[in-house]
């Protein structure tokens, strides 16, 4: 199966170096968890066209530091895209920005949420168990790095994870098609770790230091990944 990597943003400058871009940290992701895929990467926020969605095998949407109430020229292409993939039900996975601007696409609110920044492993509460969702755990602990938040999920969504500070943070679709996630799976520690460093100034001390300490409750991801690959290709 060729997974079609949706790039809507890439890792921040100073962490470019160390880290690299995000498409291969899907990759490792998937490999590590069992779940490989043929690749290929469309940089859309770079201005790379967009291909047809229903001619795909299944779609990744990445995270991004664009926000879905800004005014990029991708932004409207991107949610006519995540529609014809909806309607031709493509297998389609979004990760934060891409969890946020599926959801804006389909029929959701999201917006710049009051409660500040979510920063490093959040644990959040299974609402819900779909199919695909093949654990008895009862929370999952996960990376996140956001501001932004679906605050309404569309009609077509069914929340399966969420917690206090992020109550839609996982959305399955009534299509069986589509899911998306707010925290990030792919996302390694030593990344988490800088990525929270890095908004030292931008989020308060208070807020980065708890992300830090954070770190050491034990991750879900490599679960979540296995997971989440057996849904794009089942």
């Amino acid at each position: 199966m060729k997974l079609t990597i949706i790039q809507t943003g890439d890792v921040p400058v100073p962490l470019r170096p160390q880290f690299g871009a995000y498409p291969p940290m899907f990759r490792r992701m998937f490999d590590e968890a069992g779940q490989p895929f043929d690749y290929e990467t469309v940089a859309v926020y770079d201005g790379a066209e967009f291909p047809d969605a229903t001619r795909l095998d299944g779609i990744l949407i990445t995270g991004s530091a664009a926000g879905v109430y800004d005014d990029y020229a991708w932004l409207d292409p991107l949610r006519a895209f995540i529609r014809s993939a909806y309607a031709a039900n493509t297998p389609m996975l979004g990760i934060c920005f891409g969890h946020q601007i599926m959801a804006d696409a389909l029929g959701g609110d999201v917006r710049k949420s009051e409660k500040g920044w979510g920063l490093g492993r959040h644990t959040y509460e299974v609402k819900a168990r779909p199919g695909f969702l093949a654990t008895d755990l009862s929370a999952l602990s996960i990376a996140c790095s956001h501001q932004d938040q679906v605050i309404v999920p569309p009609k077509e969504a069914e929340v399966f994870l969420g917690s206090e500070f992020t109550p839609n943070a996982g959305l399955v679709y009534r299509n069986g098609k589509a899911l998306s996630l707010q925290p990030h799976p792919e996302f390694l520690d030593d990344y988490t770790l800088a990525l929270a460093e890095l908004r030292r100034g931008k989020a308060p001390d208070a807020v980065v230091d708890t992300a830090v300490a954070s770190v050491t409750t034990p991750s879900h991801s490599k679960d979540v990944a296995g997971w989440l690959g057996s849904f794009l290709s089942r």
